[in-house]
């Protein structure tokens, strides 16, 4: 059995914290050791700042978080109705062409979680599931 919890947040900059220590306090309270909280921390922190960087220059714009927690690993999806983009022109940063390559978000979460779904469409939004499995077990 799981545990879920979801929240609604508002695509500002100051809110991606609250995310960030909301999915800490969770892995923290599940046993997650502290290598795998900082991953997690990182990974949402770059999914959120995304959508804020991404999404609508105002900031009227909100996006859903939902936490699932179970005996194996935390799941994390995020999603907004933002512009979305095109995952066929994602290209995957360079090293040492990171500034003009773009696209640091999604290699850094790719990296740090253990599996990774990315759904994102030109003016639907963007989804994206992050999965971390306890001490680095994988399904």
């Amino acid at each position: 059995m799981s545990d879920i919890m979801k929240m609604t947040v508002p695509g500002k900059a100051e809110y991606v914290r609250a995310v960030r220590m909301t999915a800490s306090a969770l892995a923290s309270d599940a046993g997650f050791d502290i290598e795998e909280i900082d991953d997690i921390k990182v990974a949402i922190s770059e999914a959120c700042t995304n959508i804020v960087l991404h999404g609508a220059e105002d900031g009227s714009i909100h996006y859903d978080v939902a936490f699932e927690l179970d005996d194996e690993k935390l799941v994390i999806c995020v999603e907004d109705q933002g512009p979305g983009y095109d995952l066929e022109e994602y290209v995957e940063p360079v090293p040492g062409q990171i500034e003009e390559s773009g696209g640091l978000g999604i290699f850094i979460i790719r990296a740090l979680m253990d599996e990774v779904d990315i759904r994102s469409e030109v003016g639907m939004g963007t989804f994206i599931c992050m999965k971390k499995y306890r001490h680095g077990t994988d399904a």
